[in-house]
């Protein structure tokens, strides 16, 4: 099993890297239609993963330079996505320990990420057309209150940062595709170091096998840097491609864990 759970780490990751979604929102349906653990301890986990990708992909791209980071903006959605990444954490906890009932939790993440992609995929499909103009916030109170719906919304689907990151940063801030995705990661580690600091401080971590947390955390380091490597050499147009592969994906993944946890309760 560990090495499975590797496997899909490592892979997602450098999905998550190219990209700049962080990965879990790819880990976390996978895992929920495998049907292995907890509802709870697949969000650790994933989000563990995520904070190790992250943190490699930030830091090579700032050892390389190799896409900007805006310093004014992104320090703010950074500072509103921690606050959110605890709120959203709160929000998981008050719904599973009112619903007494993973299942339950599992069908609204469900159904919720299901609902995100979607609507990221006709974002993408409508200003791919220019049938969307974007605009340039520069209010950093502004600025801050986005990263704050990001960060609680990542948190409490247990996915980083996923997929509405880049359609928001692409919007609001009018970034294109690889500068969205290296600002998009900073957000997300942020946020995930917030949430998890929330776990150890509440004493909610959720019980997990160390050596699964250790092989999906190296696959995470390990898929941060593969990713960054790939990135460095492909186009925006086929950062573009890959998005918009990794959506589809993503939503026929998540319907069906909506059907899975739906026929549980």
């Amino acid at each position: 099993m560990s090495i499975t759970l590797f496997c899909i780490a490592l892979c997602t990751s450098i999905v998550g890297s190219i990209c700049g979604i962080g990965g879990g929102v790819i880990i976390k349906p996978v895992l929920d239609a495998m049907n292995i653990m907890s509802v709870s301890a697949i969000s650790f986990l994933s989000g563990c993963t995520v904070l190790a990708m992250s943190v490699v992909s930030v830091g090579k791209n700032l050892y390389n330079g190799q896409a900007p980071i805006h310093w004014r903006i992104t320090p703010a959605l950074g500072v509103g996505a921690a606050a959110g990444g605890v709120i959203g954490k709160l929000l998981f906890n008050g719904i599973r320990d009112a619903a007494g009932n993973e299942s339950l939790v599992g069908l609204v993440q469900a159904l919720v990420l299901t609902l995100i992609t979607v609507l990221t995929l006709v974002y993408v499909t409508l200003e791919k057309k220019g049938r969307i103009r974007t605009r340039r916030v520069e209010n950093l109170a502004a600025s801050a209150l986005i990263g704050l719906v990001l960060g609680l919304m990542s948190s409490f689907l247990g996915i980083g940062g996923g997929p509405i990151n880049l359609a928001v940063l692409s919007f609001f801030f009018s970034m294109k595709t690889k500068e969205a995705a290296i600002n998009s990661l900073c957000v997300i580690l942020l946020s995930q170091i917030a949430s998890l600091v929330q776990m150890f401080v509440t004493a909610s971590v959720p019980d997990v096998l160390p050596l699964f947390l250790f092989a999906m955390i190296a696959g995470g380091v390990t898929g941060g840097l593969t990713g960054q490597a790939i990135n460095k050499r492909i186009s925006s147009a086929q950062v573009d491609k890959l998005f918009v592969v990794m959506l589809l994906a993503v939503s026929a993944i998540s319907l069906y864990n909506a059907y899975s946890f739906a026929s549980l309760l």
